[in-house]
């Protein structure tokens, strides 16, 4: 399957269904996709031993990563093929000690998508709906230089 013709969601779609592997990213920090849809990304996370600071609990690092994963992959579900994006601000609040050995479910969802600026929000959540973290990110939006002439295409608001 080539990459290249594919649309964001597209690619999204084939990663959550296995028939394109999740980026290498996903061994590091384990995720998997679950859902995709326009405008929306879900993701399965689960932090091991690999994942704790010097004091024993999982490292913040998790949780942001997991988050601008998310946040960023819900961006590119609205591009059209050959468009990328690049996170530019990654605001993560941490509001509880994220869980070792637990699946935790991450979602993002695009808040405002311009020509040139994609604004997107995280949360990770365990299965009963309690809260570990939350994010807002903006990703810049990189146009092929022959999309960024003549197109007609308009501001997208979720």
């Amino acid at each position: 399957m080539s990459m290249k013709h594919l649309s964001g969601l597209e690619l999204m779609q084939a990663m959550v269904a296995g028939s394109l592997p999740m980026p290498p990213i996903a061994h590091v920090i384990p995720m998997k996709g679950v859902a995709a849809e326009h405008g929306r990304i879900v993701f399965e996370a689960q932090a091991d031993e690999r994942h704790l600071n010097p004091l024993g609990g999982v490292h913040g690092g998790f949780a942001a990563t997991v988050l601008d994963s998310v946040t960023g992959c819900a961006i590119h579900t609205v591009l059209g093929p050959g468009v990328g994006y690049g996170t530019v601000d990654l605001n993560v609040k941490m509001l509880k000690a994220v869980p070792r050995g637990v699946p935790l479910i991450a979602e993002g969802r695009v808040i405002f998508v311009s020509r040139s600026l994609g604004v997107s929000e995280g949360t990770l959540k365990d299965a009963e709906g309690n809260l570990y973290a939350h994010a807002t990110a903006t990703c810049l939006i990189l146009r092929p230089s022959s999309a960024a002439s003549g197109s007609t295409e308009q501001s997208t608001r979720m």
